[in-house]
């Protein structure tokens, strides 16, 4: 596996070796010690799984305070764009974000630590995306941030007027009227 670092301290991209033949192919999705070498220990206790189809984009959601999570995730099926944004005050990239494509074909991961918020857009006609998380979900810590937003300025490949939202991101605060890290 390799451990890509980005732009922003603690956001990895993993990209495991894949070994093809003709009978299909092999890889090693997560091995904890070489996790822990190469990103830290995080203790991940769930994994999750969604379904989607074209043009949905969850996000950019995140848990406050004592249920804030550390997120690893990956596509199985399809493509999309995932995105990582530093809400953490304190942080000198405060406001910026990575995105990068996860798609059944290049098998990479993403790792998110806690403090960030968190979304994808759904690039092809279905997507499975599953993702291992470090702490349970309290629907009283739930909270996100607008796709939109100007001041964040993600570059989403679909319009926004084509994209499948929950009622719920939609109106989601700006980031300069969220409830973010210290």
């Amino acid at each position: 596996m390799e451990y890509i670092k980005t732009d922003i301290e603690g956001v990895y991209i993993l990209e495991p070796r894949v070994f093809k033949d003709a009978r299909g192919y092999f890889m090693e999705a997560w091995k904890r010690d070489e996790f822990i070498e190469n990103v830290g220990h995080v203790d991940f206790i769930q994994d999750n799984e969604s379904q989607s189809s074209y043009g949905v984009l969850r996000g950019l959601h995140y848990q406050k305070g004592e249920f804030a999570q550390a997120k690893l995730v990956r596509v199985i099926k399809g493509c999309v764009l995932d995105v990582a944004v530093d809400i953490r005050k304190s942080s000198p990239t405060f406001g910026k974000y990575v995105a990068v494509e996860l798609s059944e074909d290049n098998k990479r991961q993403f790792f998110i630590p806690r403090g960030f918020a968190h979304g994808f857009l759904v690039l092809s006609d279905e997507a499975i995306f599953t993702y291992k998380v470090d702490n349970i979900y309290a629907p009283k810590a739930e909270a996100g941030i607008r796709f939109d937003d100007p001041d964040v300025g993600i570059e989403w490949p679909i319009a926004s007027e084509d994209m499948l939202l929950s009622e719920k991101d939609t109106k989601a605060p700006f980031l300069k009227d969220a409830e973010c890290f210290e």
